[in-house]
């Protein structure tokens, strides 16, 4: 049997993360995977996370299954903290997941069972996982324009393009911090798309995996709190892999918001038999330690202080590099890294340019331009700039041949 097996394709992210490993140079910059690295290079766990997690130790009594929705104090935890704190978590509903990439499967697979081929729009460029995920749970998938010449957020080719989005048909939308560009819309822009679905009846599909690392938690989470209020049906799928830096805990959340709480009698029952084919239910240690910080007021305050922290960090060190970059002669790359967000950046470069630098100044960035800004210590700015601007020079003879 295995012989036959066809050779599957190779992850390009980690590969690449493969490719640093075995570079020799000590100058070497990984910013290839999207995880917050410190101004040491480590990624570290949040002061509240250890906070709850000694809790958690000092009372845990048992391991015994939770069932097929997971961790019920962090799904009731997480209706808050994404819908806020007024009537929408009247007519939603969640189920805790294995990350967010769980979540996307889990909500692509409910969208499989009530309307099986449906059309899935994303953006082009979108989260290298996102077609896979919906190809996976047998869904069509079309792209919409997300970028102009500039590198910013495209809003009138995004709003040509879905205009062509009907009814019965899902919109998949990044919620804040676009990956793998940076480049989000203007609230108007959203507010548009939300009279868009309104009047196409199109539903939106929500990935939050990178609020609280652009504006603000409460700035980041306002375009997902709006759709909800002001459609009929949301699909939101949410990561605390960033925002808690519960990486490795695979920590996530399935939210649907429905018409009205009757609309959503058969979601949960759905979700979970999704959830039992695929890995029956979710790991609790992450959820555990997210509900424990959320529920209590202190540890709660502590940590939107470390995460608003780890976002002026992120923002001082973006502007830092748009002014190195500025001052090396590029001021018109510079603009379009300055409008920007969140963990990730889109260079100018291209696939060869990427090769370019990664080649030239062992600088590792994804083939289609993105590093994580938030993988750059601040002392290495200066270098991550100099290495953009060498790549951005023509190639030699050399290194064409």
């Amino acid at each position: 049997m295995l012989e036959l097996l066809p050779v599957p394709p190779a992850d390009p992210l980690w590969d690449l993360t493969a490719e640093y490993a075995a570079d020799p140079r000590p100058e070497r910059l990984d910013l290839v995977l999207g995880v917050y690295r410190d101004h040491t290079g480590v990624t570290p766990v949040m002061a509240a996370v250890k906070e709850a997690e000694i809790r958690l130790a000092e009372r845990s009594g048992s391991k015994e299954y939770l069932g097929l929705s997971g961790n019920a104090a962090f799904n009731r935890a997480m209706l808050t903290t994404v819908l806020g704190t007024g009537t929408l978590t009247e007519r939603a509903t969640a189920v805790q997941t294995v990350a967010g990439t769980g979540a996307l499967r889990l909500l692509a697979d409910l969208v499989r069972q009530t309307r099986p081929g449906t059309t899935v729009w994303i953006s082009d460029p979108a989260y290298v996982n996102h077609r896979p995920i919906l190809e996976g749970a047998g869904l069509t998938v079309r792209t919409y324009r997300w970028l102009d010449p500039t590198g910013r957020s495209d809003a009138t080719g995004m709003m040509e393009d879905l205009a062509l989005a009907g009814a019965g048909d899902v919109v998949l939308l990044q919620g804040c911090c676009h990956n793998p560009t940076g480049a989000d819309p203007s609230f108007e822009t959203w507010e548009e798309l939300a009279g868009l679905a309104a009047t196409n009846g199109w539903v939106p599909f929500v990935d939050l995996a990178y609020h609280g690392l652009g504006d603000g938690l409460d700035a980041d989470l306002r375009p997902t709190r709006m759709l909800a209020e002001r459609l009929p049906e949301v699909l939101i799928a949410v990561s605390c892999s960033k925002n808690f830096g519960l990486y490795s805990d695979r920590t996530g959340c399935a939210v649907v918001v429905g018409s009205s709480a009757r609309a959503l009698r058969h979601v949960e029952t759905a979700l979970q038999n999704a959830a039992r084919t695929l890995y029956s239910m979710p790991p609790d240690h992450g959820a555990a330690v997210v509900a424990t910080v959320l529920e209590d007021e202190r540890l709660r305050a502590a940590w939107r202080a470390e995460l608003d922290a780890m976002r002026q960090r992120i923002t001082a060190d973006r502007e830092d590099l748009v002014a190195h970059l500025g001052a090396l002669g590029h001021e018109r790359q510079a603009r379009a890294l300055a409008a920007q967000k969140g963990m990730f950046s889109m260079l100018p470069l291209g696939p060869e340019g990427m090769l370019r630098m990664r080649r030239r100044s062992g600088i590792y960035g994804t083939t289609a331009g993105r590093i994580n800004i938030a993988g750059v210590p601040a002392h290495r700015i200066p270098f991550l700039a100099q290495g953009i601007a060498d790549a951005l020079r023509t190639p030699s003879a050399a290194e064409t041949v």
